[in-house]
């Protein structure tokens, strides 16, 4: 068997990296639809079938942010759990629902603290972010929440900052080993601290960065549901192995252009009801982490627009108010459904075919490489899709990696490879070493060369 490298899931804990490894090598091979995309298609009869085999237990999970709440993390912990099958409450600790993530996203959330504080919640999972994790900190409700779920040894857990920020405040990390962010390793009880993406003490799990969100929200999904649970979600998210031959890279390039321009580049990232929110949100946070200016634009009638699992993200723009701009970039986010909704714009497919007549860069995630297909964007192009559509997009489909760059175009499978995506992204505009500082700071593996 040719040796791996474990692409995202390395550092963990060694009791965990010896329950992982056997799980990760076997997740390409899991089907990828989620299980709430094969509800959607099933039958009645199917989709109780599917709940009992899949989510035999149905649990409850309490997930709060603030203004200023790292929306990657808050994003991935939802988005995941509710993969596996839990029942799942985005809870604002704000005034309003709507709350502006760190990098200037603007998440609805489900419901405000104060309306969960008479539930009990399987798990209670903390998202970090600055002022996020102060904000959920200095929320009293939360607090009480959270002391009595330690208490009563029900799982709680916080990554990022939250674990130093909140948790240690709120002395609910007495004689558990933790880790957090590395800026924030130093407000860690010293004896307790440890360096690994991964914790896991007793019903306390605590975990880095944003870039290691996958690995933390799998954790939990295993604690809740069990291993198989967790190595079939890891599939349904194309999580996979990098091997150290190179026979599967995390990134390819053909027909080298320079990506240079003269200001600060402009992207455009359009949505509909349905889109992956796991690959609008790493797209954005890593892109404006880098300095890109990056517009998000609506191509619904509203610029409030539903993730393929009922999550609310508040666009920038209506389509046509953004179209009034030119753009460096123009890149499609996946969701079957928020695939056809991109599908249904006149207006954008004028714009994606303005952009190849300029020779300006463009690019799709997912299953929205079928849009460009259809457009006839794709001709003698190397490109990657989500393997549902792979085969059906290109005679030149490059299967083995997790983004595909051919001169002016950019394509990714999409879910767990969009950070990988957006950091080629950065690296193609900025050079390798912006994208590899963007990397540390997410404590995200990064190449160095």
């Amino acid at each position: 068997m040719e040796s791996l490298k474990l692409c995202s899931l390395s550092q963990c804990s060694p009791k965990l990296v010896q329950q992982r490894t056997a799980s990760v090598m076997a997740f390409c091979s899991f089907p990828s639809a989620t299980l709430a995309s094969q509800q959607r298609k099933a039958s009645p009869l199917q989709t109780k079938t599917l709940e009992k085999s899949s989510c035999p237990v149905k649990k409850k999970v309490l997930v709060p942010i603030g203004l200023g709440t790292e929306e990657m993390e808050a994003v991935i912990l939802v988005d995941v759990l509710r993969r596996a099958g839990a029942d799942v409450v985005l809870a604002s600790v704000e005034s309003q629902l709507e709350v502006e993530a760190s990098s200037g996203t603007r998440i609805v959330a489900d419901a405000s603290i104060s309306d969960c504080s008479d539930e009990v919640f399987d798990l209670i999972a903390l998202p970090g972010g600055m002022p996020g994790s102060a904000r959920l900190r200095d929320c009293k409700i939360l607090r009480k929440m959270t002391s009595k779920q330690a208490e009563e040894k029900r799982l709680y857990g916080a990554i990022c900052a939250a674990p130093a920020v909140a948790l240690h405040s709120w002395g609910l990390l007495k004689r558990k080993q933790t880790t957090c962010h590395p800026a924030f390793m130093d407000k860690l009880p010293t004896f307790w601290a440890v360096k690994s993406n991964i914790q896991v003490s007793g019903e306390l799990t605590t975990s880095r960065g944003p870039g290691t969100a996958f690995q933390f929200a799998l954790s939990l999904v295993e604690q809740l549901f069990g291993e198989s649970v967790a190595t079939e979600v890891g599939g349904s998210l194309l999580m996979c192995v990098e091997s150290t031959d190179g026979s599967h890279p995390r990134k390819e390039e053909f027909n080298k252009v320079e990506w240079s321009v003269d200001h600060i580049p402009h992207v455009l990232i359009p949505i509909g009801n349905g889109f992956e929110g796991i690959e609008v949100i790493i797209l954005v946070d890593v892109l404006r982490r880098a300095n890109v200016d990056v517009v998000v634009a609506s191509v619904e009638k509203s610029l409030q627009i539903t993730t393929s699992l009922d999550m609310k993200i508040v666009a920038d723009k209506l389509i046509n108010k953004a179209a009034e701009s030119v753009y460096d970039l123009i890149i499609l986010p996946g969701g079957i459904a928020g695939a056809e909704q991109l599908q249904k714009s006149r207006l954008l497919k004028k714009l994606l075919k303005e952009q190849e007549l300029a020779g300006r860069i463009y690019g799709a995630v997912c299953s929205s490489s079928a849009i460009l297909h259809k457009q006839g964007l794709l001709k003698n192009k190397r490109v990657t899709a989500h393997p549902s559509i792979i085969s059906n997009i290109a005679s030149q489909a490059v299967d083995s990696a997790g983004v595909v760059i051919d001169g002016n175009l950019i394509t990714s499978k999409g879910l767990s490879t969009a950070t990988d995506l957006a950091l080629a992204i950065v690296g193609k505009f900025f050079g390798h070493a912006r994208a590899r500082s963007v990397a540390e700071g997410l404590v995200f593996e990064y190449p160095r060369s």
